[in-house]
């Protein structure tokens, strides 16, 4: 275009140098767009060669793993076809084994059956005819109402279901309905609403109709302390007959404990060849029974008088110290030893 109009028609017209040096110009870029195109064209073929490149190593690596499903597929869909073959195999030889037992069932029964004809009189053939033909009904009849049980079973099922959640849901309802009542009945205290003045006349007017009618007996505060005192007095009376009767058991089982222990040494006692001044006079003195039992009875009265004042109680209506049943217990059970401690 530009260049061999230049060439052509300006030319020899005295500025050729300038001329040249502007198609030089032309020239050079010309050159450098080429070599632009040329570049960008090469950036391009290596991209998509990189490109491809990448994806031809993807699809490489996932090739394995598609090759491995491809064979799990196909192996799959072999051992499907070969469990369904077999399948079909089995049931044609479990229908061909059933057929022959029912061909072979059907043969004995025929067989069995002139055999019975045979034998039964010909006057008694329609009656066996009969009879088999009500077994025959009745076996039928059986084995048709079982179906009919056992379908109506399966039908009545989902009803049963349903029957039996509904049961769930009303007992659990019911349960939260129960607690939620006791929690109403276990609800704070309300303070009571006040009286009204009608009210409070009513009530007024019962209390003093009872009164009247239930008089309460006059008593004078001279009459109150002479009944006091005969409280009182019957009262140090019976704790003294009591603290006597016990002074008179604990005597007695101190001589009972005296005896078994006398009994006890005679039992332990050596034979008369074999007796020595020391045996005599365990029997001649009483002196360690006497120490065990007054160490003993020493520590029970010091025992008593460590108690606190409200264990006490009662003790100034008796003369002297009464031992407790415990400690007289466990007293009179270590005498039974034979003063041999």
């Amino acid at each position: 275009g530009l260049k061999g109009l230049l060439s052509k028609q300006w030319t020899g017209k005295g500025f050729d140098r300038d001329l040249s040096q502007l198609l030089d110009l032309l020239y050079l870029e010309q050159s450098n767009g080429k070599g632009e195109i040329e570049r960008q064209h090469q950036a391009a073929c290596t991209i998509q060669a990189m490109w491809r490149g990448f994806q031809t190593r993807k699809r490489l690596k996932k090739l394995p793993q598609a090759v491995t499903t491809l064979q799990r597929s196909f192996r799959a869909k072999r051992e499907q076809e070969l469990q369904h073959l077999k399948k079909q195999k089995e049931d044609e030889a479990l229908q061909l084994q059933m057929q022959l037992q029912r061909q072979r069932a059907m043969r004995l029964f025929h067989e069995r059956q002139l055999a019975l004809l045979e034998i039964i009189h010909a006057s008694q053939v329609n009656k066996y005819l009969e009879e088999m033909e009500g077994k025959s009904a009745l076996t039928i009849q059986r084995f048709w109402r079982g179906y009919r049980a056992r379908r109506y079973f399966h039908q009545q099922r989902q009803s049963l279901k349903e029957y039996k959640a509904a049961v769930v849901i009303q007992r659990a309802a019911c349960k939260f309905l129960e607690k939620r009542r006791r929690r109403r009945l276990l609800s704070p205290w309300k303070d009571p609403k006040g009286l009204t003045d009608e009210q409070r006349l009513a009530l007024q007017q019962k209390v003093d109709d009872y009164i009247r009618l239930h008089p309460a007996p006059q008593m004078s505060e001279e009459m109150s302390k002479e009944l006091h005192l005969q409280a009182q007095e019957k009262l140090a009376q019976f704790l003294l007959r009591s603290r006597l009767d016990q002074r008179a058991a604990q005597r007695r089982e101190t001589l009972l404990a005296q005896v078994n222990t006398d009994v006890e040494l005679l039992m332990n006692a050596p034979v008369l060849a074999e007796t020595t001044e020391k045996d005599l006079d365990v029997f001649m003195s009483r002196s360690i029974p006497i120490a065990t039992k007054a160490r003993q009875s020493h520590n029970t009265m010091l025992k008593h008088a460590r108690w606190p004042w409200w264990k006490k109680l009662g003790d100034e209506f008796g003369e002297d110290y009464v031992i407790p049943d415990d400690a007289l217990n466990a007293e009179l059970g270590t005498l039974f030893i034979g003063g041999r401690k």
